[in-house]
């Protein structure tokens, strides 16, 4: 191909590069020009064109693109008609995109005239959906691109759609003492929409003790029934190829073929097989609706694909599922920012309570003692701050003023509570009566804890994963839990219901499957001051006047 500036007398049939404006008409980029446009163009004075002529043994932009998506569409697909140097592929079912990442760096490698995309391999698509891209760069290409690429295009189709089969599925749930229904009744319905959406089914489902004896019946019962798939949800994380689940598919006369994936979330799956049936182990992310490691594995047993350790061993590429994204922080004036951001799928805001009378301190308020030269209350606010934790709540009640004074330089929202003598609880339900509606989590931190640090806060923030099933986050010394606590969005209408002088603690024992301690190695999380005593012991231990 010649590309250049051609004279006028010399422009017929030339590819035009660029869009020609006439009296009454365009010429567009790409149209070819023949005795009447090169009349019009003399017409108006032009001397010269910009275009390409092809050589013999070029082929057209349209020609090339049309050959090669036609070689490169497998089944399931459509192709469509090409336009412009570019030639789409369409998928005609639901199912699978099975696409092969060698042919296809082999084909874009030929040339640079010759690009090939696609969307990304064993993907779910949906009729109609295009799959791949075929797209000429320039207005032709020698025809020895387009026969290499026809070549390597014979060996196999790059591009097809293996379709979603209708199966049944078995699905067990295992249980632990105190493990509540609505969570197996939540997992059963959230499946059940998961295969649906494919076009398969949950034909029946057990519930069992978490024993790998029971596991292991309810495995065997399941092959008796017609179903095609068999699921497994341990009521504990699997940790170990010989932990309960797995060890009772191995009872159950089946194979473990992995464990573990580079996906997040979804690294605790296993999957087997007993019987020629798929077994998958489900980690707990898949309770969930949201895209995880397990839809990866699923799709493509749903497909009827196989899947060998292999595969799932090469998905950490695209792998990290969960969404990080820099935002905005709260902060102290003239302070650096924190040197970490937080994900911005888990949202996280702060109570910082602080509305106590502190009546056993004496006539002095606790949260506005001197500590390391400044008032306590500030130690408290620094470390949720540097945290990264935002919106702010705080809760004022006595002595609302002076509070709110020493405070008056950090980014928060101070929140007034009338009734603050009537106990804890009452400044908790207005915090989170304060709370706006699009977070995910709040900490509640107690203004009379100056030792806890922002590390100690983030430790907690890293542990919280509701996906996961770690909803409530609680810090650990030792045997003892402490305070701060990091508790999932939904739990908040039951924590504004509290009354009296007492937290949320006994909400730790109601959901206690939801917990994840999180240990701390030190005792700050234990030690608060509300009394003088308290407060010279934590002089002794800071080392301050």
């Amino acid at each position: 191909m010649n590309f250049g500036t051609f004279p006028i007398d010399e422009a017929e049939g030339l590819v035009l590069a660029h869009r020609a404006r006439l009296p009454g008409r365009v010429l567009k980029k790409g149209h070819i020009l023949n005795s009447d446009d090169i009349a019009l163009l003399r017409e108006e004075g032009v001397e010269t064109v910009i275009g390409a002529r092809l050589a013999a043994d070029d082929l057209s932009e349209d020609e090339a693109a049309g050959m090669v998506a036609k070689a490169s569409a497998g089944a399931n697909l459509r192709v469509g008609d090409p336009f412009t140097g570019r030639c789409n592929l369409f998928a005609e079912s639901r199912g699978v995109i099975v696409i092969d990442r060698a042919q296809l760096d082999r084909l874009n490698l030929i040339h640079e005239a010759m690009t090939i995309a696609t969307v990304e391999p064993y993907d779910a698509v949906t009729p109609g959906q295009m799959v791949a891209t075929i797209k000429i760069i320039p207005f032709a290409v020698p025809q020895s691109v387009v026969d290499e690429a026809m070549a390597i295009l014979n060996e196999a189709p790059l591009v097809r759609v293996a379709p979603f089969m209708a199966m049944s599925a078995g699905l067990i749930m295992t249980r632990l003492p105190g493990m509540k229904e609505s969570i197996l009744d939540s997992t059963l319905k959230v499946m059940g929409q998961r295969l649906e959406s494919h076009g398969s089914k949950i034909v029946r489902e057990i519930r069992c003790g978490h024993d790998q004896r029971e596991t292991a019946a309810a495995i065997e019962e399941l092959l008796t029934e017609d179903t095609d798939l068999v699921m497994v949800f341990g009521a504990s994380a699997t940790v170990d190829r010989e932990d309960v689940v797995p060890a009772a598919v191995v009872e159950a006369g089946g194979e473990v073929e992995h464990f573990g994936m580079p996906v997040d979330p979804g690294n605790l799956l296993f999957l087997g097989n007993i019987q020629q049936k798929p077994v998958i182990g489900m980690p707990g992310c898949a309770r969930s609706p949201k895209l995880n490691g397990v839809d990866w594995v699923l799709w493509r047993v749903l497909a009827g694909l196989q899947v060998t350790p292999t595969d799932i061993m090469r998905m950490g590429a695209g792998g990290l599922l969960k969404e990080f994204a820099k935002r905005p922080q709260p902060r102290r004036a003239l302070e650096n920012d924190p040197s970490e951001d937080l994900p911005a799928s888990n949202r996280i805001a702060a109570i910082l309570l602080a509305a106590g009378c502190s009546t056993r301190m004496g006539e002095a308020n606790k949260l506005l003692a001197p500590v390391r030269g400044r008032p306590m209350i500030c130690w408290a606010a620094d470390a949720i701050t540097a945290s990264g934790t935002g919106p702010v709540i705080v809760v004022t009640g006595h002595e609302a003023d002076r509070v709110e004074g020493v405070l008056k330089d950090y980014n928060a929202t101070f929140v007034h509570n009338p009734d603050y003598r009537d106990g804890l609880s009452t400044s908790l339900k207005k915090g989170i009566e304060a709370l706006p509606a699009d977070i995910d989590g709040v900490v509640v931190c107690l203004g009379d804890m100056p030792e806890v640090t922002a590390d100690i806060l983030k430790q907690l923030l890293t542990a919280f994963d509701p996906v996961e099933g770690r909803s409530i986050c609680v810090p650990v010394f030792g045997r003892k839990r402490g305070n701060p606590v990091l508790w999932a969005k939904k739990y908040l209408a039951e924590m504004a219901d509290i009354s009296g002088d007492v937290g949320a603690k006994y909400l730790l024992e109601e959901y206690a499957e939801e917990v994840c301690e999180v240990l701390i190695d030190t005792d700050a999380i234990l030690f608060d001051v509300d009394t003088p005593d308290r407060l010279e012991e934590l002089a002794q231990r800071t080392g301050s006047d």
